[in-house]
């Protein structure tokens, strides 16, 4: 355990020393460097795929669910992706010295509101290789130093990613340690990284419900908590069932492991008897397992009665939970009950019915006739992000380059005394 205390206390320490390197670049020169590191990832593409490999072959012998292998397979498509996300992250307005507010006090005294980077941001997550370039980006072009603490699932893709990215800031003659890997899988590096309070100014954790808990209940540093997503799709008794069915095979199936994937289907009763037999179809057609509730059991062949704990269920599998409901308070009473605050969807062609849903569900994100896999940095036009908010300080929903910075006062005056 010392010996990692001393190799994590040594990287965090590298880390805040260049805080001022980071800052001190001009946006040009962020720009330029994030464009050769979207480059450089694409030409690098064999020796990171040959890493991810390694990371999937291990995993899968591990017996991981497909849809968290999806999570961590990489192929030349998804670094291109990548790529992409991180060009037009490079193309975003510069966040750091944007006057937020500006005004004069009575004396004289100016008083300027000015956004600044947070300093050093340390980022836990899972075996979502994708997040370490994104999260390089993000901190990179919003003026700070970031630590990823990766998962051992993705350890040697994460490595791969982040020494490209390194060789590309020293060919810039900029510091490589403004971007930091944790290389120790052991689950101990990372309750170690949680009291580096000294050098790291802001943690963020993007994985699971276990992972996001162990980081808000143990950290020492700040915490934004992000990213379970209990998320629901509800199909109103004024709803294009046409639409419901497309928007619902979108937010459950293409892609279940990710937070933004629908878990969750209610259904007002007005329409159960004809979107329920649909609903069979879909189940059967792409091996969804449904827990249902009393009401919509008898409709869906195969269907096993739904639990307490699954309607408030992150699956992350083929797994739906289905309730009808009587009205749209009651809808709107059950998803505020069991969602996560995440992401949730209303399928409906009346306005009224939309509006008091968008207005009453207490979500980062709320959607009408949307599938809600759009809840998404890039889908935002953030170019990426570094997870999604559900809680309501500092940041909420999809965070991008604003909510990776502070803001500071700069006061001017003429000898201005109290």
């Amino acid at each position: 355990m010392s010996d990692y205390r001393d190799e994590i206390v040594k990287i965090c320490r590298a880390a805040a020393a260049v805080r001022g390197d980071c800052l001190l670049l001009d946006e040009s020169s962020r720009v330029k460097i994030l464009e050769e590191a979207a480059g450089a990832l694409v030409s690098n593409a064999k020796v990171i795929l040959a890493a991810n490999e390694k990371d999937v072959s291990k995993a899968r012998s591990a017996g991981m669910k497909e849809g968290l292998l999806d999570r961590l397979y990489l192929d030349e498509k998804r670094i291109g992706q990548i790529a992409e996300g991180m060009r037009q992250v490079a193309s975003l307005p510069d966040p750091l010295g944007q006057v937020l507010d500006d005004y004069t006090r009575p004396n004289g005294m100016r008083i300027r509101k000015i956004s600044v980077p947070m300093g050093v941001i340390g980022i836990i997550y899972e075996s979502r290789p994708n997040v370490t370039a994104d999260a390089f980006a993000l901190c990179f072009k919003s003026g700070n130093v970031s630590i990823l603490k990766g998962g051992s699932d993705a350890i040697y893709t994460n490595m791969a990613i982040v020494d490209t990215i390194r060789g590309v800031l020293e060919e810039n003659s900029v510091s490589p340690d403004i971007l930091q890997l944790i290389p120790i899988t052991d689950r101990s590096a990372a309750a170690l990284f949680m009291t580096m309070r000294e050098y790291v100014d802001l943690l963020i954790p993007r994985g699971g419900a276990s992972l996001i808990a162990s980081v808000v209940e143990n950290s020492r540093i700040p915490v934004i908590e992000t990213g379970v997503g209990n998320c629901h799709v509800y199909v109103d008794s004024d709803a294009d069932l046409k639409m419901a069915k497309e928007i619902l095979i979108n937010a459950k199936t293409s892609r279940v492991g990710v937070c933004n994937a629908a878990e969750s289907l209610v259904l007002h009763k007005d329409i159960a008897d004809s979107f329920l037999p649909v609903l069979a179809d879909i189940a059967c057609e792409y091996s969804i397992e449904l827990r249902a509730d009393e009401r919509s059991l008898p409709f869906l062949k195969g269907a096993v009665p739904a639990s307490e704990e699954d309607f408030a269920a992150e699956y992350l599998d083929l797994i739906l939970s289905v309730k009808v409901v009587d009205t749209l308070d009651d809808a709107i009473s059950h998803i505020n009950r069991y969602h996560t605050g995440h992401s949730d969807c209303i399928v409906t062609e009346n306005a009224k019915n939309a509006q008091r849903f968008l207005t009453e569900i207490d979500s980062a994100c709320v959607y009408h006739n949307v599938s809600t896999r759009f809840t998404d940095g890039f889908e935002f036009g953030f170019g990426a992000e570094i997870g999604i908010s559900t809680q309501k300080l500092h940041a909420r929903g999809p965070m991008g380059l604003k909510e990776l910075t502070s803001y500071k006062y700069e006061v001017t005056g003429t000898g201005q005394v109290r």
